[in-house]
């Protein structure tokens, strides 16, 4: 594929993740399920709640990471800019989308060593495709995703669904966790691998952390469906119905963040897929998140300015506090036990 058609479908994903106005399709987060106590007596100040957390030995201000997201070649210029200064501003972490435009196209989309000007103290993620690792440069695909950013981590992502769906899709995955385990080994930072809004599970996780990868994200579904957006790209209707009938695909992140924890109660979890506000972000971290992620969420706020996007955070953080206060959780520590109502197993819901 040469550069400028993968540049155009980075742009039509952005058109049409933009045009959905967070409509999302199908299966639901899992979230709503789960239904706090409340705590009608506290005893908290509210302004003296604790949401300090970190990311691989870095200090945030809250638990939240802006996850990955991409865009055309002009706009994401912008956007990427825009997502940096918040960051750096708020004190959260900041995932790319995925650099293979950069890295084989020669449209660096922003993601240059600019961003760790712009965030110079808080976790920045670089980005690449797993089925990128197993082209004969993959290695050095990955290093120079990291280099390209002077990054903290390299998020790998998992998105089979799509690129089965998705006309130009990369469709043979034979050896790819062979590849991470090889990126594990050579890139110089610590791995964090997602899949893309099909969650993954427990089984899959423990073989990734065998491999070596020290982050994971659950990215279930409840949020943007790329088989659906595959569908809206697709022009011969045969693929469109290909793609459409895994609309509803995956696993919910709630549930995918419940089987993962049970078998890996000691592993650094990032719970992203559908999340709308912090009340979602509380009842992720209940469910044994460190930390919660937002892509599509915030990504009209990050076409418009730096400004927007620290307000929707701000409002996410808001929330985030008040969950804490009104389930007299003085910290995240204390989220993580607040009780609940929900008819869940104890055994899902504890570390």
């Amino acid at each position: 594929m040469n550069k400028n058609d993968l540049s155009r479908r980075k742009d039509d994903h952005l058109n049409i993740v933009l045009g959905r106005h967070g409509e999302t399709h199908g299966t639901g987060n899992g979230l709503d399920a789960i239904q706090f106590e409340h705590c009608a007596l506290p005893e908290l100040d509210l302004a003296s709640i604790n949401l300090d957390s970190s990311l691989l030995g870095m200090r945030l201000r809250a638990p939240l990471l802006i996850s990955s997201m991409t865009g055309g070649a002009e706009r994401a210029i912008a956007i990427n800019r825009h997502l940096a200064e918040a960051a750096q501003a708020i004190g959260i972490a900041m995932g790319v989308g995925s650099q293979r435009v950069g890295l084989q196209g020669g449209n660096d989309q922003g993601l240059t060593r600019e961003l760790r000007r712009l965030a110079p103290d808080v976790p920045l993620l670089s980005n690449i495709g797993a089925a990128q690792l197993l082209e004969k440069v993959g290695l050095d695909l990955a290093r120079g995703a990291v280099e390209s950013l002077q990054a903290d981590a390299l998020i790998i992502h998992l998105n089979p669904l799509q690129e089965a769906v998705q006309t130009e899709g990369d469709k043979d995955w034979r050896g790819i966790l062979d590849a991470i385990s090889r990126t594990v080994e050579s890139v110089g930072v610590p791995v964090i691998v997602k899949e893309v809004g099909a969650g993954l599970s427990a089984q899959v996780a423990v073989a990734l952390v065998h491999a070596g990868v020290r982050v994971i994200d659950v990215a279930g579904c409840g949020g943007t469906s790329w088989a659906a957006v595959e569908a809206e790209r697709a022009i011969r209707p045969a693929d469109q119905k290909v793609a459409m009938a895994f609309a509803n695909w995956g696993i919910p992140t709630a549930t995918s963040l419940a089987m993962v924890r049970k078998v890996l109660p000691d592993v650094t979890l990032i719970a992203s897929g559908g999340i709308r506000n912090g009340v979602d972000a509380a009842k992720a971290i209940r469910m044994g998140a460190d930390l919660v992620g937002q892509a599509a969420g915030v990504l009209r706020d990050a076409t418009l300015s730096t400004a927007a996007v620290i307000e929707h955070f701000d409002v996410v953080i808001r929330q985030l506090r008040i969950a804490c206060l009104c389930t007299g959780s003085e910290d995240l520590k204390a989220l993580r036990t607040a009780r609940l109502l929900a008819p869940l197993c104890q055994s899902d819901v504890q570390r």
